[in-house]
């Protein structure tokens, strides 16, 4: 099965200098637990809710001046729309993940894959081993 029958398509990113009470407000707003942060037309990162929790809140910094530049992890996790969905669920897996931005043939984001997407297009047992991949302890 391919990713882009599964995935939300068009999915919209928000800018690295957004503060994260906006960014939470985003997230409140739209019941999601994670925005694509992009610049220069380009995915730079993402910022989940646990993000917020432990980068923002838990960092001991003013979280009233933190932005999602600040809070994002580095680096980029992504799947591609040529992508066997198999490959995605096995990437979700390895990095213990619920959501993956999906990246086409121009390096542009097209969309978002969510473990829920996943759920309703997968086997119970392939499903139940992502989730228990995902809810492992890191």
């Amino acid at each position: 099965m391919n990713i882009t029958t599964v995935m939300h398509k068009g999915t919209k990113w928000i800018d690295p200098e957004m503060s994260v009470a906006q960014i939470a407000a985003l997230m409140k707003e739209q019941d999601i637990g994670a925005l694509p942060v992009g610049e220069n037309d380009r995915l730079i990162g993402m910022v989940t809710d646990r993000d917020l929790a432990l980068r923002a809140l838990g960092s001991g910094k003013d979280p009233t001046r933190l932005t999602a530049r600040d809070v994002m992890p580095k680096g980029i996790i992504y799947c591609r729309t040529d992508q066997p969905l198999e490959d995605a669920i096995h990437l979700m897996e390895e990095k213990q993940v619920r959501r993956l931005p999906v990246i086409d043939e121009n390096k542009r984001m097209v969309g978002m894959l969510a473990l829920g997407d996943i759920s309703h297009h997968v086997s119970r047992e392939l499903c139940g081993e992502l989730i228990h991949a995902v809810a492992a302890p890191h």
